[in-house]
């Protein structure tokens, strides 16, 4: 195959086009090499899911401590909260606390 053969070729015509020449190496550029490229909006892409992600699971809380905040409004359920997370107790009143041993001998 000649030089000639190959200028008529159709894919060398197009691949030896001013715009296609100028066109290739921009989008190396915008892919690769750019401040906006793709690999760049890629991460800040995961990175947003990542962050979408823990907004749900702060939400989920706050929902969550929304509804106890509710409950200990009541005076008795304030004071079972009191009794079973700080081991508060009443006047002349003992606390036994019995803790089961979960491993397995």
């Amino acid at each position: 195959m000649t030089f000639k053969d190959l200028k008529n070729k159709k894919s060398y015509k197009i691949l030896t086009n001013i715009f296609v020449l100028i066109f290739i190496p921009f989008l190396i550029w915008m892919v690769f090499f750019d401040e906006n490229s793709y690999l760049v909006h890629k991460k800040f892409d995961t990175e947003i899911e990542d962050l979408e992600k823990t907004i749900s699971f702060y939400q989920k809380k706050i929902a969550k401590d929304k509804a106890t905040i509710k409950k200990l409004k009541d005076s008795l359920q304030l004071e079972r909260f009191a009794r079973e997370k700080y081991l508060m107790k009443k006047e002349n009143e003992d606390i036994y606390i019995i803790e089961f041993d979960t491993i397995n001998k």
